[in-house]
C-alpha cells in the first residue's frame, strides 16, 4: 500500500506519450513505449547489480540523480513549449511531420532512466 500512490501516478512516460500520439498519432506511441521499457531493463540491470540500492541509500546519488532529472524535463518542457510557440499556426493532422522514432525513443530512454520514481519502484 505504501507505493501504491507512486504507481499509479502519471509520470513522465505517460506525459511523453501522449504527447507523442497527439502530435504525431498512433505511430509515435510504439518508439516511446520501446524506451519506456528499455529504461526499465537499465533500472532492473541496475538493481541487480546493486547500484540502484546505493543510490536509494546515498543521499548525494539520489539528489544528483533527482536534478539531473529535473534539468532533462525542465529542457524538454522549455523545448516543447519554444516549438509550440514557433508553430502556433494550426496545420492540419496530415499536414504534420512526425518526429524520428529515433528521437522519440532517445527521449522516452532518457525520461524513463532519470526517473528517480522508477528506480524507487
Amino acid at each position: 500500500m505504501a507505493v501504491f500512490p507512486l504507481i499509479v501516478t502519471p509520470g513522465a512516460s505517460l506525459a511523453l506519450l501522449v504527447q507523442h500520439v497527439i502530435d504525431g498519432g498512433r505511430r509515435q506511441a510504439l518508439p516511446v513505449i520501446l524506451g519506456t521499457v528499455t529504461g526499465l531493463y537499465i533500472h532492473a540491470a541496475l538493481a541487480i547489480a546493486g547500484l540502484s540500492a546505493l543510490v536509494m541509500h546515498c543521499s548525494l546519488a539520489f539528489t544528483a540523480v533527482k536534478l539531473i532529472g529535473a534539468v532533462y524535463l525542465i529542457g524538454l518542457g522549455t523545448w516543447t513549449w519554444r516549438s509550440a510557440a514557433l508553430n502556433a499556426a494550426p496545420v492540419p493532422y496530415r499536414q504534420r511531420r512526425p518526429k524520428g522514432a529515433d528521437s522519440v525513443y532517445a527521449q522516452a530512454l532518457l525520461a524513463n532512466v532519470l526517473n528517480p520514481k522508477a528506480a524507487a519502484i
